[in-house]
């Protein structure tokens, strides 16, 4: 391991199908009015709703409800929220959803204290908060974006077509997460399978970069090989407790800070995916998967030897008689076979990307990829053409 760090993580973390009754030992320790924010309402028709209401009644707390968050959330929505949470005071605010609620809140809980416009401040120019922060709890719902246990939050301002995350600090991080993995039973097949490509790409954004012999790697291949199998077991039955929890405990981990420690990372998917997603408002996992095969696949060459960790230890891809190049390429190659196996989108054009948004969206890519690999905008560009 290369580097000097320091790992610390606050998240309490409540796992498994009892996890909700960690809220009762959880909310006594806040004040009184807690603001409640959720999606699109699928918690009242799958009977979630309910129990956290049944919780957070229990405890004698002042409810104020915080409904519409969807997915890529906007600064029109957190403006709303920021509203709301002033108008009562709120005290705590408890995310029940997947990720776009868990980074909705954090948005919300920096801001609300805020003397500055929060988008500006916080997105735009990337600084921390100064204020008193709202502490943050969520129940999670769907997984895929680490966000119950990191200091994330990723906004979109639709009519500047920037979407645009900012990792926080540790204080921001929720206090606690509630995981139960049959609160995952529900989302629908194309909202699983995005986020199991989300944890995926987290995972190899980290992994490749540098070169050294990192205990980190060795992690991050063990999950990779864990969420593979886990994945294929999900696709086929859903309802499988435990590919979904392991599922769950993977991508809590993949994107918690901890396998990044020693490694410089690389985020560029990411920052292209974000640009794709202000233009076309796709899902978030689903525009990664369709850029990162070409952009794996331009940086081989310079990441040669992760490429061939990745195939032969991931992919259990074998070395007799392949070039390191050929190698690295059935890794990739594996990777590919396994998206579409279950079910990814595989190009930008599926999802609503034309030729005409390219320049557009790379000068999204290029605006928001400071201090991330540095890649010149022809070479965004080409990397996006390859990806219609």
């Amino acid at each position: 391991m290369l580097g000097n760090f320091t790992y610390h993580n606050p998240t309490k973390l409540y796992f498994g199908e009892k996890a909700l009754e960690g809220l009762n030992k959880e909310l006594p320790k806040y004040g009184p009015v807690v603001m409640i924010s959720y999606g699109g309402g699928s918690i009242k028709k799958n009977g979630i709703y309910d129990e956290v209401m049944a919780v957070l009644k229990k405890n004698g707390k002042t409810v104020v409800e915080d409904p519409g968050v969807m997915p890529n959330p906007t600064t029109e929505k957190l403006y709303e929220g920021v509203k709301l949470a002033r108008e009562h005071k709120v005290d705590f605010i408890l995310a029940v959803g997947g990720g776009s609620v868990c980074d909705y809140a954090k948005a919300v809980s920096v801001s609300v204290h805020c003397k500055e416009d929060p988008w500006t401040r916080y997105y735009l120019n990337q600084k921390e908060p100064e204020c008193e922060i709202v502490p943050v709890g969520c129940v999670l719902t769907m997984v895929g974006t680490g966000s119950e246990m990191n200091a994330g939050s990723v906004i979109t301002d639709h009519e500047k077509k920037l979407k645009i995350g900012h990792v926080f600090g540790s204080e921001v991080m929720p206090k606690f997460a509630i995981l139960n993995p049959t609160f995952t039973y529900t989302v629908p097949q194309y909202q699983m399978v995005a986020g199991f490509f989300d944890i995926m790409n987290h995972i190899t954004e980290q992994y490749f970069s540098d070169f050294d012999d990192s205990t980190s790697d060795y992690i991050m291949e063990g999950l990779m090989r864990s969420l593979i199998h886990s994945s294929r077991i999900a696709v086929k039955n859903p309802k499988d407790y435990e590919a979904r929890s392991n599922i769950m405990w993977i991508a809590t981990w993949a994107l918690n800070t901890f396998v990044a420690k020693g490694k410089t990372t690389d985020w560029m998917v990411h920052m292209i995916g974000h640009s794709v997603g202000a233009y076309t408002n796709a899902t978030h996992g689903m525009t990664l998967a369709a850029v990162a095969l070409p952009y794996y696949r331009f940086i081989m060459k310079d990441g040669l030897h992760q490429f061939v960790k990745f195939a032969k230890n991931v992919w259990g891809v074998s070395s007799e008689g392949k070039t390191d190049e050929e190698i690295a390429a059935e890794g990739l190659a594996a990777m590919e076979a396994w998206m579409k196996e279950i079910g990814l989108v595989m190009n930008i054009s599926d999802l609503g990307a034309t030729k005409d948004m390219i320049e557009g969206i790379a000068d999204g890519v290029f605006i928001l990829s400071g201090g991330y690999r540095k890649l010149t905008r022809e070479e965004i560009v080409e990397i996006l053409k390859e990806s219609l």
